[in-house]
């Protein structure tokens, strides 16, 4: 790589949270220009998503009454798609519509206190998995839902943008970056002394920030869910953002905190809340079902017991997992 090249950190905020890049790029690489088209982006992703934008594309969606087509831009189609594939190769346990349930469970835009009335409900009710309830039309570009549900894509659209991020800078002719949103990461190359993009992964605690360990990351992305950072207490316990739509309610399996490496930002941030949902013994036999690499970390009488599949993660006990060579890290800054 050229000593030329040089190094550039940018961020911003959006979704209720940050995006970053960290990039080598030659001294001709109009900077300003690329920071607007990352900002550009990720709000583009946000105003077709987001369901705390009652106009949103989305929204229009969840609007409508079944039966009825909607017309969608592409990139909410693409979401919409992968959703549901990885909703049915995980066996429903990734649902993208579990928009009612989030609402309900004090998640939602709304605020933060639930609605035991509307839970009430939920919990006796087992909706259809909504990959066999959603209808897309790729070629006319619309959607329509065949019952009644509100589609939420916290599990995957924040990875869609941290994709869109990376796509953005290639279009740059930058080669070398890691991007990221909130606790989703791509890496693409590598440090200017070719040595890969060093990241660490979160420790689930609920009080400070520190890293679990630490992985090395090139050409992939890697997501984390976990239960440690968006979470409501009831009753003295503390219940999970994540929603289980079989059991009406937040994922409770003592999973802590689950991260993927996958080739996409999207696939990783489906794939760990699917791994959230099943809890260890399932989760475990998914990923190695569909071979991509994991860790789930458990809380087990007051201990972290971590469980790597594949050979990034390959720790099994409670102590930091190794630095293998081909790794990726969700969320703190780049080593």
């Amino acid at each position: 790589m050229s000593t030329s090249l040089r190094l550039h950190a940018l961020n911003g905020a959006t979704m209720g949270t940050r995006w970053s890049a960290l990039l080598h790029a030659s001294p001709a690489t109009d900077i300003p220009a690329l920071d607007i088209a990352l900002a550009n982006a990720v709000d583009r992703v946000d105003r077709q998503m987001s369901t705390w934008k009652p106009d949103s594309d989305l929204m229009r969606l969840n609007a409508a009454s079944p039966g009825t087509w909607v017309s969608l831009p592409g990139e909410l189609m693409q979401v919409l798609a992968r959703g549901l594939e990885i909703g049915a190769l995980s066996g429903g346990a990734f649902d993208i519509g579990v928009g009612r349930l989030v609402k309900a469970w004090g998640f939602g835009s709304a605020g933060t206190v639930p609605d035991g009335e509307a839970i009430r409900a939920a919990l006796h009710q087992r909706p259809p998995p909504t990959h066999t309830v959603l209808e897309l039309d790729a070629p006319g570009a619309r959607a329509r839902k065949h019952a009644q549900f509100d589609l939420d894509l916290s599990g995957i659209a924040k990875g869609f943008a941290v994709d869109e991020m990376m796509r953005t800078v290639k279009t740059f002719g930058i080669s070398d970056a890691l991007v990221g949103l909130d606790g989703e990461l791509a890496a693409s190359g590598t440090k200017p002394d070719g040595a890969p993009w060093r990241i660490a992964v979160e420790k689930p605690d609920y009080e400070l920030r520190s890293p679990l360990g630490t992985i090395e990351l090139r050409d992939a992305a890697v997501a984390t869910s976990g239960d440690y950072r968006h979470w409501i207490e009831v009753e003295g316990t503390r219940l999970s953002h994540t929603m289980d739509r079989a059991r009406g309610g937040p994922v409770d399996n003592a999973v802590a905190s689950v991260s993927v490496v996958a080739s996409s930002c999207m696939d990783a941030d489906a794939w760990a809340t699917a791994l959230m949902v099943l809890g260890p013994g399932e989760g475990r036999a998914l990923a190695q079902k569909h071979d991509f690499d994991a860790l789930l970390v458990e809380r087990r009488d007051g201990t972290l017991i971590q469980i790597g599949i594949g050979r990034v993660f390959e720790a099994t006990s409670t102590g930091p997992f190794p630095l293998p060579s081909n790794s990726v890290r969700p969320s703190q800054e780049a080593l």
